[in-house]
């Protein structure tokens, strides 16, 4: 699955009040060149604030938390609908047990099966972030 397109599918279907649970996402796929596409993700690291460095956007590194903050990004922030839908979603890497009886719905267009250039994994790009490689869900 492609990043952006599945973030966007995702989001307007939690908008709608729909619950959903993503999993695999450390394979989740972005597109481009794997170079420029850890440098833009190494320049978040260094976001800070000229009053307090300390204080400065927490970047998450983690392939769960990377993918809601695209999905977040995708969502109203100033109301409570947008923050009720992303109570609603639930990320995972890997497949867990409790899981296995629900549908899997796959999504045609955001399938990287469509690609025809370089991409990156997700997991590469945490751990090129610093990811210890821990489970955070």
């Amino acid at each position: 699955m492609i990043l952006g397109r599945l973030a966007s599918i995702i989001a307007k279907r939690l908008i709608e009040g729909e619950k959903i649970f993503v999993v695999n996402v450390d394979k989740i796929v972005v597109s481009g060149n794997p170079q420029s596409v850890f440098e833009e993700y190494k320049k978040l690291l260094n976001l800070r604030t000229l009053r307090n460095p300390i204080l400065g956007p927490k970047i998450h590194r983690s392939p769960t938390m990377i993918f809601r903050r695209v999905v977040a990004g995708m969502l109203p922030k100033d109301s409570e609908r947008g923050r009720k839908a992303l109570r609603n979603l639930k990320v995972f890497m890997g497949f867990p047990e409790e899981y296995k009886n629900y549908p899997v719905i796959r999504f045609k267009e955001a399938d990287a099966g469509n690609l025809s250039g370089r991409y990156v994994y997700l997991i590469e790009i945490s751990k090129q972030l610093g990811w210890s490689g821990g489970l955070h869900e």
